[in-house]
């Protein structure tokens, strides 16, 4: 979800932020392995693994953790191969899912995607069956009283950023994927850090839920397809009114 949906469901869970650390850390290895793979292991050339290290420092993920990550990724310490798919699905009421997951293997992930889907009335659609409603954006959120909007609108435009959006608690970046690293950079050295940075599918046409039953139906899906050890993201184009959404915990 994005703007004041994904902020508000961001702040609903953040009671169990603590206890799904160790999730967080395992999808940071994962991310900060593909990217030294990709372009190296020095995080002065290779901007996207510099990014992820800014990331994981901000989750208080241990350096060591780092440290072996990045060594997967050049070789230096055997490990897995992950490779990185995107699923598409639909929740009740139509409203449309995308899951990202990285796995060492893909047969296991499709299948407990699909199962979660169908246990709570969705199913899983075919490859580009979303691309009219979702945008893949860089998308940053960062709470009002870290800064104004004056000076984030001259950090992030001159970084490449697309849009600022301000939802009154907080503004909403939107950047290309080829800006994402920059934007980031140019964040860090200012000293803003986001409360929430991604690569992010971000809905283009949404589904307005307006009913409790429904609301909390689909975020009970996303909680349980979070859960699923290879799942990196969820992302749906729900509008979720706020006066049916569940209370926050």
């Amino acid at each position: 979800m994005s703007g004041h949906s994904k902020w508000a469901t961001t702040k609903r869970h953040k009671a169990v932020i603590d206890s799904k650390r160790g999730k967080i850390f395992s999808a940071l290895s994962k991310d900060i392995t593909l990217a030294a793979k990709a372009s190296g292991g020095d995080p002065i050339s290779n901007s996207r693994l510099r990014t992820l290290i800014q990331k994981a420092k901000t989750a208080n993920m241990p350096n060591d953790n780092i440290d072996r990550a990045i060594k997967k990724g050049t070789g230096e310490i055997p490990g897995v191969i992950y490779e990185e798919i995107t699923y598409e699905g639909f929740a009740h009421g139509g409203i449309g899912v995308i899951v990202e997951v990285t796995t060492d293997n893909k047969q296991r992930a499709v299948a407990e995607v699909r199962a979660v889907l169908t246990k709570h009335g969705g199913h899983m659609a075919t490859t580009g069956a979303h691309a009219f409603s979702f945008q893949h954006r860089g998308q940053f959120l960062i709470s009002a009283d870290k800064t104004t909007e004056d000076k984030l609108m001259e950090i992030v435009l001159d970084a490449g950023a697309e849009d600022i959006k301000s939802h009154g608690d907080h503004f909403e970046v939107i950047s290309p994927i080829s800006a994402y690293d920059h934007v980031s950079d140019a964040l860090a050295k200012a000293k803003i850090s986001a409360d929430s940075s991604e690569i992010a599918y971000l809905p283009i046409i949404t589904v307005p839920v307006k009913d409790a039953e429904t609301a909390k139906k689909v975020l009970n899906l996303v909680e349980q397809i979070e859960a699923i050890d290879d799942v990196k993201n969820v992302f749906i184009n729900a509008e979720i009114d706020e006066s049916v959404a569940p209370a926050a915990e």
